[in-house]
C-alpha cells in the first residue's frame, strides 16, 4: 500500500516509463535474461543511442541494474527494488518475449556479447 505522494509520483513514472512498447519489451526481455545494449539491437529497429536511452531511462527509475564484464555492460532486472513486484505483475499482462529471445540468442550463438 502506497504511504504518501511521493511513492505515488514514482509508481506513476514507472507506468509512464513502461508505457512506451519499446521499454516494455526490454524489461519483458530483462525478465528472462540479462542483455547487452548489442543483443537487444538484434530484436529492434532502431539505434544504439535510443536502446542505450531507453536503458537509462529504466535504470534512471531502478528499475534494472547494470553489471559491467570487461568492456561490455550487462542490463538486468532490479529484483531489489521495491517496485519489483509491481513489474512481475505488469509483466504477467504482457506477451511472452521467447521468440525475441530466440532471435538474439540465433544471431549470436557461440559468443555472450558479439559488439
Amino acid at each position: 500500500m502506497l504511504k504518501s505522494s511521493a511513492e505515488l509520483e514514482r509508481v506513476a513514472n514507472v507506468l509512464k516509463l513502461l508505457g512506451d512498447k519499446t521499454r516494455l519489451t526490454i524489461v519483458g526481455i530483462l525478465k528472462r535474461r540479462e542483455c547487452c545494449v548489442c543483443e537487444l539491437l538484434e530484436v529492434f529497429d532502431t539505434s544504439q543511442p535510443s536502446i542505450s536511452q531507453h536503458l537509462r531511462k529504466l535504470k534512471d527509475a531502478g528499475l534494472i541494474k547494470e553489471d559491467r564484464r570487461g568492456q561490455w555492460i550487462y542490463y538486468s532486472l532490479n529484483s531489489q527494488s521495491e517496485l519489483y513486484t509491481l513489474i512481475e505483475d505488469i509483466l504477467e499482462h504482457v506477451p511472452d518475449q521467447t521468440e525475441k529471445i530466440k532471435q538474439i540468442e540465433k544471431s549470436n550463438p557461440t559468443l555472450r556479447c558479439g559488439c
